[in-house]
């Protein structure tokens, strides 16, 4: 394996951040959890775990045959991934008052109804969408990562979203109420835009 912990430590932070950023799933899980309590939850989380095998994966095959013909993409990405990280942190920051609203649609009861929730919600997520296929890039030399290098990045692509959603599924129920109180949410926003665009700035030189 070529990829060492000292490079997916920067890339698990960055997947922290992103968990932290308020979004649809966090929306999806909200609802969920409020909805049927942390059975209706789980399933949910587990959808966007696959979606979270699926895009990484894709970003990893697709553009390591593009840098295999073209060095300078990866020069590329980089400031691509520098711009994603300091666009959203200063979309955060000016809408760092925006309610989160609710969707009866996500509330809908079962296993598979909640599968399938979870799945759209990563799938159609503009948010990982950017993440994976613009951001991933600039921590990785995907022209040299091996089958081990793919395993390890998607492992933490699965695992750090994963245990987070499961904690913040758990939890919705008794924290609901501080975390949606305009004034806490507008702060999570800005402190979540500020080191995304902290990240933006390092990756171009990391």
């Amino acid at each position: 394996m070529t990829i060492t912990w000292s490079d997916l430590l920067p890339y698990g932070g960055a997947l922290v951040i992103l968990f932290l950023t308020p979004g649809p799933v966090w929306l999806a899980l909200m609802a969920r959890a409020l909805s049927g309590g942390f059975g209706a939850a789980w399933p949910l989380a587990v959808g966007v775990a696959v979606g979270d095998i699926l895009w990484p994966l894709v970003a990893v095959l697709g553009i390591s045959w593009v840098l295999s013909v073209f060095d300078v993409f990866m020069a590329v990405l980089r400031w691509v991934a520098c711009g994603v990280f300091i666009g959203m942190g200063l979309l955060l920051i000016r809408h760092a008052d925006q309610k989160i609203s609710t969707d009866s649609r996500l509330t809908r009861p079962g296993v598979w109804p909640g599968f399938l929730a979870g799945l759209v919600a990563i799938l159609g997520n503009p948010k990982a969408v950017l993440f994976y296929i613009g951001v991933l890039p600039g921590f990785f030399d995907l022209r040299a990562v091996t089958a081990p290098d793919v395993g390890a990045i998607i492992t933490a692509s699965v695992a750090i979203p994963l245990i987070g959603n499961l904690l913040l599924a758990a939890c919705v129920g008794h924290v609901r109420a501080p975390i949606t109180a305009p004034r806490t949410l507008a702060r999570i926003n800005v402190i979540s835009g500020v080191l995304l665009i902290l990240v933006g700035v390092v990756i171009p030189f990391a």
